[in-house]
């Protein structure tokens, strides 16, 4: 996730192309193991009876801003697995450094549409955090009031997930379980000296996610390492 393309003055206190090295900062643990299917082969399931839908946490439920509250952000629910696939990577990718939110809360947001039995959700947070820029770099990219938000160019099913599934032993994947590609363009958008600063970069990743006959809504078990899709 690099700021590229700006167009900086140069300064003897703050190097040419400093700015673009702290957003690049977001993506420094991108440095991990992409996946395959990552934990979704996990043996066959002791139950063929959905998980109930978790309660929603206190520090997580959704509440009308106040004065000085933020609005935390929501991942919209849907039955239709393309339409959750898109609804999932579109929330990823929007944040707002200015917005009184650390990585933590839009974490927790994509955590609530997690997998409810709770067997993927650490690994989940493990993906989220190499999307999410570290706390760190939060801080520094909020000194230019830094944004981002993703535009979608196509959602497809993998051919390598159809391979995946073939090869898998009955019971091992539950049933809905499947895999979109998702292609689109991060955009990025903050100040320098006072004045605004945009980019464009290409991202490509694989989302995870159970819907149907399992669950009445999808839920999202995993993502791939971010530019290392499910072809």
């Amino acid at each position: 996730m690099h700021l590229t393309g700006m167009k900086t003055s140069p300064s003897p206190s703050f190097p040419r192309g400093r700015l673009i090295a702290l957003i690049a900062a977001g993506l420094a643990l991108l440095i991990l193991a992409g996946v395959g299917i990552y934990g979704l082969i996990l043996g066959p399931r002791t139950t063929n009876t959905p998980a109930p839908e978790p309660a929603p946490s206190p520090s997580h439920t959704l509440t009308a801003p106040g004065p000085s509250l933020p609005r935390l952000p929501v991942v919209p629910r849907s039955a239709d697995p393309e339409t959750f696939a898109r609804n999932v990577a579109e929330a990823i990718f929007a944040w707002d450094t200015i917005s009184g939110l650390m990585p933590l809360d839009y974490t927790a947001a994509i955590l609530s549409v997690g997998d409810p039995s709770g067997i993927e959700q650490t690994g989940l947070a493990s993906d989220l955090a190499t999307y999410l820029p570290t706390r760190e770099a939060w801080i520094e990219l909020r000194k230019h009031e830094t944004r981002q938000h993703l535009t979608i160019d196509r959602a497809v099913v993998p051919e390598a997930w159809g391979d995946a599934v073939a090869q898998a032993q009955p019971g091992q994947i539950a049933p809905g379980t499947t895999a979109f590609t998702i292609e689109g363009t991060r955009h990025r958008n903050g100040l320098w000296n006072g004045e605004p600063v945009t980019s464009e970069h290409a991202v490509s990743f694989t989302v995870f996610i159970v819907c149907a006959p399992a669950y009445p809504t999808c839920h999202l078990l995993r993502l791939s390492q971010i530019d290392n899709p499910l072809r």
